[in-house]
């Protein structure tokens, strides 16, 4: 008897997943097509930004390719002076209270279940002034516009923070494997190298083409809380060698549409630093993304689209 109520309760549990997948499928669609997205197409539309030749380049092998990889330099002259002493004081902040892990002590150090590998600077439920260099970063309107170029849209600022991946054993798990972003299928990142990455660092790697729109985005294609993750062995076999790692210096900025198979972190030899900032359509702040962060102050002093993009 007790065997028949546990199976009637999984089968019972699985439909009940099934109708709410369902259901946030069908309010992704609703907030895609007509509702949240409408408007921020048309906010995008009548006011378009004018884009100069550096970042018309990287639109076009984002639009090609999915991704584009450039110096910080060439795009923010002058950020990469605050924003190096900003991570030298990350590294050894976090490095301290990992040497003291180690000894048995315990740390501060914020980490997220099921990716305890990563020691996040921000994480979750964070307040962050407009003063915040990372919050800058992802607010500035030269990286803006283009999010908002690539997407068509005005975009949100979903998701500001810094990583420090150390070193680890064993084999890839969670976003250390070939994967699609589940929460949107308009989807801008940006990752800027902080240390230097090497082969055996974790580096970023990406399936060019692999977006929705590419040529290979029938390979397991993306769906609003998808199965996105398909077996390693069959994605490379299917890819061959197409798939890009990126090995860089630091102060390297990589865009990326991470609604293509992306994967990274597997850091075996050095630690990888970096920060990292996401843009995503309001469809998928309305259906599916919790913001990690907060702004601590008002807007005063941010034009329409930065407003809107912190709304």
């Amino acid at each position: 008897m007790h065997r028949k109520r546990t199976k009637f309760a999984a089968r019972v549990h699985k439909v009940a997943s099934a109708v709410e997948r369902r259901g946030v499928v069908a309010t992704y669609e609703l907030h895609d097509r007509v509702l949240g997205n409408r408007g921020a197409r048309r906010r995008y539309s009548h006011e378009p930004p004018a884009l100069d030749a550096a970042q018309q380049g990287i639109l076009e092998r984002l639009r090609v390719d999915g991704y584009a990889v450039l110096p910080l330099a060439d795009l923010l002259p002058s950020a990469w002076p605050r924003l190096e002493q900003e991570a030298e004081r990350f590294i050894a902040d976090t490095e301290a209270e990992l040497e003291r892990e180690r000894a048995g002590g315990e740390s501060g150090l914020r980490r997220r279940e099921g990716k305890e590998f990563v020691v996040r600077k921000y994480a979750y439920d964070v307040r962050l002034g407009l003063d915040d260099p990372w919050l800058e970063l992802g607010l500035d309107r030269r990286m803006l516009d283009i999010a908002n170029t690539y997407l068509g849209m005005w975009s949100k600022l979903e998701y500001v923070d810094v990583w420090y991946t150390p070193p680890v054993e064993g084999g890839r798990r969670s976003s250390q494997r070939w994967h699609r972003d589940f929460n949107d299928r308009h989807l801008l990142k940006a990752f800027l190298y902080l240390t230097d990455v090497e082969a055996d660092g974790g580096p970023f790697e990406y399936v060019p083409r692999s977006a929705p729109g590419g040529e290979l985005e029938h390979l397991w294609p993306w769906r609003p809380l998808g199965d996105n993750y398909p077996p390693e062995d069959d994605l490379e076999a299917k890819v061959a060698d197409r798939a890009v790692s990126f090995t860089a210096p630091k102060g390297t900025l990589i865009f990326c549409n991470t609604s293509g198979f992306h994967r990274g972190g597997f850091a075996v030899g050095k630690p990888r630093v970096l920060a990292t900032v996401t843009y995503s359509s309001p469809a998928s702040l309305a259906a599916l993304t919790e913001r990690n962060f907060a702004v601590a102050d008002g807007s005063d002093g941010l034009d329409p689209a930065q407003r809107y993009a912190l709304a």
